[in-house]
């Protein structure tokens, strides 16, 4: 009786984060180990079909950085990064588009099936949901060309939200188009910043490898609360580098776009969503204005 009185506090508890979010949409960037392990896969799903069912509107951006690298092996095509993002031929834009499409979105569609999600498989070309342009990145002061990797433009977000609306959980794969059709890869983190904010979404949560932003790599404490301010000081100060310059800078935009708040959260920890939305403390670091 002990047991099932505590669950019952713990429903209760969760009962003012419920009231407050119904209604509201929930952007996700699904990505990192939480793709990979099973078990965190099940997790995830089982978070964003409850949130689905108690009112939100969970929206799934997700990755597939090891999915398309395996595919390219498969046909003997070198991958190059450039500050982070896949330098984008031809041939390796048509297997990005074929496994993100093909095959990772439709995974995790039928992954939230299974735990009862309704969900709903679409990519940016859909509607074109992301209109899109050539990205350039700046190498030692120099513009470099880095294929079709695309910067968003434009954000025709209707689509995702006939499928909010009329109870599917849309999952969307980062390929956009440009006014020629020319397709193109996007980076899944700046693509859903920039659907949350188009869309003024409530949350926009991120799910990395990382227990969240921290001022050195060894503290044991993350940091819980940033803003713009704050954020733009630590990249000047080296805290904040690399890869996770393009992903903080995507938050704060989406910030600036009406996004509450944004939270980067560590995808290995089971139940994350639902720890992150349903807790005072909650996981990982909060972005606001």
């Amino acid at each position: 009786m002990e047991e099932l009185i505590k669950k019952a506090g713990i429903l209760v508890e969760a009962l003012p984060y419920i009231q407050k979010f119904y209604g509201k949409t929930l952007v996700v960037k699904y990505g990192g180990n939480a793709m990979i392990n099973d078990k965190l896969k099940d997790s995830v799903m089982e978070d964003l079909t409850l949130l689905k069912y108690i009112g939100l509107h969970p929206i799934v951006v997700h990755g597939g950085g090891p999915d398309i690298s395996s595919a390219l092996k498969t046909y003997n095509i070198e991958s190059e990064f450039v500050n982070g993002l896949r330098v984008t031929d031809k041939e390796t834009m048509k297997v990005a588009q074929m496994v993100l499409i093909g095959k990772t979105n439709k995974e995790i569609v039928a992954f939230l099936n299974n735990h009862g999600g309704n969900a709903v498989g679409i990519s940016g070309i859909d509607s074109c949901l992301f209109e899109c342009e050539k990205q350039t990145v700046t190498v030692d002061g120099e513009e470099k060309d880095i294929g079709y990797v695309g910067n968003i433009k434009k954000v025709n977000y209707r689509i995702v939200q006939n499928l909010c609306d009329n109870g599917y959980i849309p999952v969307i794969a980062p390929i956009g188009t440009d006014s020629e059709g020319n397709s193109y890869n996007i980076n899944a983190d700046t693509a859903a910043a920039e659907l949350a904010g188009a869309m003024k979404a409530e949350k926009l949560m991120l799910l990395t490898d990382i227990e969240g932003i921290k001022y050195n790599v060894d503290d044991k404490e993350v940091i819980e609360t940033l803003d713009k301010a704050k954020t733009m000081e630590l990249i000047e100060e080296g805290v904040i580098t690399g890869g996770m310059i393009p992903k903080v800078l995507g938050c704060l935009k989406a910030i600036e776009n009406g996004v509450d708040a944004v939270h980067i959260a560590d995808g290995r920890v089971p139940h994350c969503l639902l720890l992150e939305i349903f807790t005072q403390r909650g996981l990982g670091t909060m972005m606001k204005g």
